[in-house]
């Protein structure tokens, strides 16, 4: 027996029948870049950035040029797989894509509406305001944004639910960053990004802002802002969350600044079971940018951080002095907890 479906519909009918113990479960993610790019033919440039990436060195620029063009594509298509089919299948339209994706979107609208209604109502606005959370500096769930007297104590379960239903990959926030995140996880304090970067995309601009795919290609070529650092981090969460990761953040409040004074948007570690150490990632969206905050985590977790790596648009560069890696964002498929061993 093969059970199809979303994961919530799967759940609610099947409830009282009994599962035999031989059930076989398998997630399933939508494409990441490097699929996307297969979909699209580019089977040898996927294969020559892998090989770039590990040997360390960077492509030509007229490859980086292509692989970010094409990166910049898979962010506004994302990789469900109706929505890249028919952007595919469509002579590459954008307007397609966004109508496959509006409809998924109302799909999990309907299936959110089946759940508990104890707690669906709570998950709606979650799920609703997802964009504008990841819109701001911090990217982090504010409850007084929709709630002023909300407690997470009271949204836990609906945290779960977008959670555990593939909805929404949940980060949270670790006090004290060592090997263990979970044994420090505050979960007073956590970011909800998308499961697919591209739905993010099409919830972020209604219907009539996007209805034709001028807006797409000057959003490529550059000529029209976006929040390309809501998607970009987007993007990397759900990255991660393919390869089996657990999403944790850190930051650390001063009490002389009057705010955040470190902020790292992803940690990890590198797996080594007999020198486990932490690995944290930052994302930039931006050429031009700073490290202050990364630098000020590496100098106070010094003993614990093994090497870094910042995601930026700019091409791959490597400094084994400071333990840094700085890659371009079509290189995150291919990170490996173990790559900086040498």
């Amino acid at each position: 027996m093969i059970e199809t479906g979303s994961l919530i519909s799967i759940k609610e009918n099947v409830s009282t029948i009994t599962i035999p113990s031989e059930e076989e479960k398998i997630k399933m993610y939508p494409l990441n870049f490097e699929e996307f790019m297969l979909a699209k033919n580019e089977k040898i440039l996927i294969s020559h950035i892998k090989d770039c990436f590990e040997k360390k060195i960077k492509l030509d620029r007229f490859y980086h040029n292509k692989a970010m063009r094409i990166f910049y594509e898979y962010l506004l298509v994302g990789g469900m797989p109706q929505s890249v089919t028919e952007y595919l299948e469509n002579n590459l339209s954008f307007c397609k894509s966004d109508k496959a994706k509006r409809d998924i979107l109302s799909l999990y609208e309907d299936d959110i509406k089946k759940s508990r209604q104890k707690y669906s109502s709570k998950v709606e606005t979650i799920f609703s305001h997802i964009p504008s959370n990841l819109s701001t500096h911090e990217k982090k769930l504010k409850l007084n944004t929709f709630d002023q007297n909300g407690k997470f104590c009271n949204y836990d379960e609906s945290l779960y639910w977008l959670g555990d239903s593939i909805i929404c990959n949940l980060c949270y926030k670790t006090n004290d960053p060592n090997v263990g995140f979970s044994l420090t996880l505050n979960d007073n304090e956590v970011k909800c990004y998308l499961g697919d970067t591209g739905l993010l995309f099409s919830q972020a601009f209604n219907e009539n802002q996007i209805k034709t795919d001028n807006l797409y290609n000057a959003i490529i070529s550059g000529k029209l802002s976006i929040n390309k650092g809501m998607l970009l981090e987007n993007y990397v969460a759900q990255a991660l969350t393919s390869m089996s990761k657990k999403l944790f953040f850190y930051t650390h409040y001063s009490n002389e600044k009057h705010r955040n004074d470190i902020e790292i948007d992803f940690l990890i570690s590198n797996e080594v079971k007999t020198n486990l150490k932490i690995i944290p990632i930052e994302v930039k969206s931006s050429a031009n940018y700073t490290t202050t905050s990364l630098d000020k985590f590496k100098e106070k977790f010094k003993n614990r951080v093994y090497y870094s790596i910042i995601i930026h648009p700019k091409e791959f560069s490597i400094d084994h002095e400071n333990k840094t890696i700085k890659i371009p964002p079509y290189m995150v498929p291919f990170i490996d907890s173990n790559y900086f061993d040498e």
